[in-house]
């Protein structure tokens, strides 16, 4: 069964490889991060049940909140403060597309953590990380237009959602296949699967920042404020549209995190997919995503100690 895993976690990452094949780039951004953000993407579906999806119909009420926050809400809120903090085109840019990332591993740990519902946390992590393989490639098409102009890079919105297919949702499936046909291996595979894929967001966030480093500092003093605003507004919309609408403390606990914490590899992956950058370094889009994938934590854990906090009284 080990050898099934492998085999599909190769088959995960084909549609990747043979488009680095196709054409000449560095192995940075044309395969080591394409293949990182699979495999991520195949443990998160390692996770998942077909039960997962069935909660959209099951409690409409509880996904209309956390799907209006992430899907509407969070994406406008990116472009308010991307015109609010006067970010440059490209980084504006980036911004929305972390605004327009679903949430990832991460985020399901996260409630865990802070004593939310988790298998809600891994319902909502399935739904919105399918639909945005049709949203994301949407918005970010009108932020390029919106922000940068005349200026724009040419985008094909067609192949930027096969990318996004090929990357994301195959890689989820083949998880998702292998849950189904062996449980028992899938979730014992699934832990070292998850230390894997945290250990491969590390290698890319690092990357993200030291490949642009120089335009990271310049920029630090707009970027940093908007990545943390962005992060502690979603956070308090979540819980407090949760709350308002009576989902309950440890509902609003998962609402508030899937609504604050987007999956920053694929907000990486997006930046280099639209325009890598010169030499090895990675695309100056994917620069709000890795500042992003470090901050959120520092604003993240006073919310989980707090409501630890408050679940333990």
């Amino acid at each position: 069964m080990r050898a099934l895993i492998v085999l599909l976690c190769l088959l995960a990452l084909s549609p990747v490889v043979a488009a680095e094949e196709a054409e000449s780039g560095n192995v940075l951004i044309d395969v080591v991060l394409p293949l990182s953000l699979a495999f991520i993407m195949f443990s998160l579906g390692l996770g998942l049940t077909i039960a997962d999806f069935q909660r959209v119909v099951d409690e409409p009420k509880v996904f209309a909140v956390g799907l209006l926050n992430q899907m509407v809400v969070l994406p406008i809120v990116g472009f308010a403060l991307a015109t609010a903090f006067g970010l440059s085109g490209e980084l504006a840019v980036g911004l929305v597309i972390l605004a327009c990332c679903p949430g990832g591993v991460t985020s399901n740990i996260v409630t865990r953590f802070a004593r939310g519902d988790t298998a809600l946390s891994i319902s909502y992590t399935a739904v919105v990380s399918v639909a945005s393989v049709v949203t994301l490639p949407l918005i970010v098409v009108f932020a390029i237009d919106h922000f940068m102009g005349a200026a724009a890079p040419d985008l094909d919105i067609l192949s930027l959602g096969l990318a996004m297919f090929a990357i994301t949702a195959v890689p989820v499936g083949l998880g998702m296949l292998v849950r189904a046909k062996a449980a028992d291996t899938a979730l014992g595979f699934e832990p070292k699967a998850n230390l894997i894929a945290g250990v491969l967001f590390v290698i890319i966030v690092i990357g993200a920042l030291a490949s642009e480093w120089d335009t990271f500092v310049e920029n630090l003093p707009k970027l940093g404020p908007s990545v943390v605003v962005l992060n502690m507004l979603m956070l308090g919309i979540g819980y407090g549209s949760a709350m308002l609408l009576d989902l309950g403390t440890k509902r609003a606990t998962t609402v508030a995190i899937e609504s604050g914490i987007q999956n920053a590899t694929v907000g990486i992956t997006i930046g280099s997919l639209i325009l890598a950058a010169e030499g090895s370094g990675l695309s100056v889009y994917s620069l709000p995503s890795g500042v992003y994938g470090i901050m959120m934590y520092f604003v993240t854990m006073p919310f989980v100690w707090w409501r630890i906090q408050q679940a333990e009284e």
